[in-house]
């Protein structure tokens, strides 16, 4: 049963690919997390400098006023990939399923075919 094995091997691959995927999008959140926490850190400094912290004040600092955008832009990016690392999570549950099942066919065909 030469197509029950690659039929689990592909399931396999599903699976460590899914995996690989759901990785790279929390890497990809925990980096813009730190950017995020950077940015805010920058903007405090910035902010105690010039003694204002009233972004709608007329001299606020343009770098801060710049760098508080890009933090809030970021946070925008970090929920977007919230959702793809949930429906991530939800495909690779999926793949595993596909893959027990997989498995569990070639496992019960291969006991059969040893009893014969």
């Amino acid at each position: 049963m030469k197509s029950r094995e690659s039929l689990v091997r592909l399931k396999a691959f599903q699976v460590t690919e899914k995996r690989r995927q759901l990785q790279q999008l929390q890497l990809m959140m925990s980096e813009f997390e730190r950017m995020a926490k950077e940015l805010e850190t920058q903007i405090s400094v910035e902010e105690k400098k010039s003694g204002i912290t009233d972004p709608s004040h007329f001299a606020y600092p343009t770098f801060a006023k710049a760098a508080r955008q890009r933090a809030d832009n970021l946070q925008i990016s970090i929920r977007e990939l919230k959702v793809q690392q949930d429906a991530a999570e939800l495909a690779l549950e999926e793949a595993e399923a596909e893959y027990s099942k997989a498995a569990a066919l070639e496992e019960r065909d291969g006991g059969q075919r040893a009893r014969a």
